[in-house]
């Protein structure tokens, strides 16, 4: 592939990315070249990732046990203050253990590389994050994309596979929250089938994490959903927690079997244990600011009246990410361009993120916007439409 040709499509496309460089903390308003934004396009839902608590933390645990963990995990790099997380994670969630990758991406491609052997039969959602599919891709595995959503394509496939057992069973993978239209999975549905078929089930959870739940648990807790039902969960920090990393909880044998297999786990730096330690304070934030959630709530569905009145089609979402697509790339890109010049900030985003046809604007909330902060989106993106 001529590389330099492939960027010169990227741009004739309207599919050119570019970084914008910003200032100030994480918040509802951040400094963009010089100019204040109100920023509409954060998965800090809950307003924790500059929370006076949490830098002072961080700060704490920087001075304890400095910057940088200077190893793999199995090596010299598991410190304390990750052994206190896992536990403080194992028990939130309600599963025996839990394990910290560094990142989400990580964590997802751990797992399935992992749990997943080539030839094996891996059904996931068509709309799953990025990582899953990459991680399908990494294994050799027999992957299989279902219709979003779809149960009964589920059940389907599932039929026609002879059961097996051992690692040699069927692997089933969804998103709880898409991260792009803001929907979310039939956890129960899928529950039920791959019991019913010895699957084994594994969900991504770095949108419903921190935000879902009791003390933020995530969405498995909501639904009540035991680790029996739902054997694999990942869940991110940098979201809803405000800091950095990722885990997965489940049972003691595949935690176990995530730290002797998981490529992503045995061969990285761990995460800085100062990051750790902050997240422990933004695990009790979870727990005594549970106004933040009900918030976050109200703001969802002030937004979604608002939405409504103006008759503006947003995805059908009950969550912080509410989609606005307009279809095309150059359209998507425009909008946000004239929403930034008149100080509002939303990413477009375009393919290969989502299917061709269906740029959009991806629109997070978050409990710190106020009722005039979504006025005055509206009142600047009506007249764009």
């Amino acid at each position: 592939m001529d590389i330099e040709t492939e960027l010169v499509r990227l741009k004739t496309d309207h599919l050119y990315r570019r970084r914008q460089v910003i200032t100030s903390p994480q918040a509802t308003v951040v400094q963009l070249n010089g100019r204040a934004m109100l920023s509409f396009c954060s998965n800090d839902y809950l307003g924790l990732a500059n929370h006076p608590s949490l830098v002072k933390a961080l700060q704490k645990g920087a001075s304890r046990y400095g910057v940088g963990s200077g190893s793999a995990h199995l090596v010299s790099g598991h410190f304390k203050p990750h052994h206190d997380l896992e536990l403080r994670l194992a028990e939130l969630t309600q599963r025996p253990r839990a394990l910290l990758f560094s990142t989400g991406y990580m964590a997802n491609l751990g797992v399935l590389s992992a749990f997943a052997q080539r030839g094996q039969i891996l059904l996931e959602d068509r709309l799953n994050h990025a990582s899953l599919i990459d991680g399908a891709r990494i294994t050799g595995a027999r992957l299989t994309r279902y219709s979003h959503n779809d149960v009964a394509a589920v059940a389907s496939h599932l039929s026609k596979q002879s059961s097996h057992s051992g690692d040699k069973r069927c692997l089933v993978a969804t998103d709880t929250i898409f991260s792009m239209d803001g929907d979310i999975a039939p956890l129960r549905a899928l529950a039920k089938l791959s019991q019913k078929h010895q699957a084994l089930f594994m969900v991504d959870d770095a949108h419903g994490f921190g935000l879902r739940g009791q003390q933020g648990a995530g969405t498995l807790s909501e639904l009540n959903l035991s680790y029996d039902e739902v054997p694999l969960l990942m869940g991110t920090l940098g979201k809803a927690c405000g800091t950095f990393g990722a885990f997965v909880a489940g049972s003691e044998t595949l935690i176990e079997t995530l730290i002797q297999r998981a490529r992503t786990y045995i061969y990285t730096t761990a995460l800085p244990p100062a990051v750790a330690y902050a997240t422990l304070t933004s695990l009790n934030l979870l727990r005594d600011e549970a106004w933040r959630r009900s918030q976050l709530d109200e703001n969802i569905a002030y937004f979604r009246a608002c939405a409504s009145q103006l008759k503006i089609a947003i995805g059908d979402s009950l969550t912080p990410i509410q989609p606005l697509i307009v279809g095309a790339s150059i359209k998507a890109l425009e909008i946000s361009q004239k929403l930034q010049q008149q100080g509002i900030l939303i990413t477009a985003i375009r393919p290969p993120t989502v299917a061709k046809g269906s740029a959009r604007l991806r629109i997070t909330l978050c409990t710190e916007h106020s009722r005039e902060d979504i006025d005055r989106l509206f009142d600047t993106l009506a007249p764009l439409l």
